[in-house]
């Protein structure tokens, strides 16, 4: 459910569960800091993170309510995106440069439907070094981003659906739905391997998380906007009280 602009207070100090859509280029966290300066709250938490070069749905829980947060995690996730074939990039998408350029000419329609078709399913795969997986309490990326690559634990995920929505040479339009833990970046890259000519991550969206849809999220701007409304509603509460 939506953020409620006129929740009591009492709601308010229970907790409660927000959709947000994030914008691109803020991080997760950007989100919850704005929260918690808009519902003047600390304890606010979400679940599933996404990429600053990601945008879409995510589900942010305050007070009591975040203790439903590894329960909301763990859903089925729904994505759609772009790809361009024959480039790689550190990182698996354009939050690094371009490090390799390929032919991707040889790349036909059916040949890209059958290894897109041959990602569905349960399967091992390996967490990308620009992620947030922690190290000896530090975060992949921090030693991706000094050049390092570490040994990292493939963990099964499970692709339910990986469809091509789009073929507009290099572009590839797609759409995933899939367990939690999947890296649609990693998912990408090991497509453009399998292809021989490599792929990078374009820009991605979240659009559902098990039956919660994006369409039903508020954007920064709304959540901007329910600090003054509270205000406004406990001024006008104040308002109708008696005098003492």
């Amino acid at each position: 459910m939506p953020i409620a602009s006129q929740a009591t207070m009492s709601e308010h100090e229970e907790g409660a569960m927000y959709l947000v859509d994030k914008p691109l280029n803020w991080t997760s966290f950007d989100v919850i800091h704005r929260l918690r300066q808009s519902l003047e709250i600390k304890k606010v938490g979400h679940a599933g993170t996404l990429d600053p070069r990601a945008t879409g749905l995510l589900i942010v829980c305050t007070g009591k309510q975040t203790k439903r947060i590894d329960q909301f995690a763990n859903l089925e996730k729904e994505y759609t995106g772009t790809l361009q074939l024959g480039i790689r990039t550190p990182s698996f998408d354009m939050e690094t440069e371009v490090v390799e350029r390929t032919d991707y000419s040889a790349v036909g329609r059916e040949e890209l439907a059958s290894a897109v078709l041959s990602f569905v399913g349960r399967q091992l795969q390996t967490p990308p070094m620009y992620s947030a997986v922690k190290h000896l309490g530090k975060p992949l990326y921090k030693y991706a981003r000094k050049g390092r690559t570490l040994d990292r634990k493939a963990k099964e995920i499970d692709v339910r659906e990986f469809s091509m929505l789009s073929f507009v040479p290099p572009e590839v339009g797609f759409r995933v739905v899939c367990s939690k833990g999947t890296y649609i970046r990693s998912l990408v890259s090991d497509l453009g391997d399998r292809l021989g000519c490599g792929a990078a991550l374009t820009s991605l969206r979240r659009t559902r998380i098990g039956t919660y849809r994006v369409e039903d999220a508020l954007t920064i701007e709304q959540l901007d906007r329910v600090k003054s409304e509270r205000a406004s509603l406990q001024s006008e509460s104040d308002g109708h009280r008696i005098p003492a």
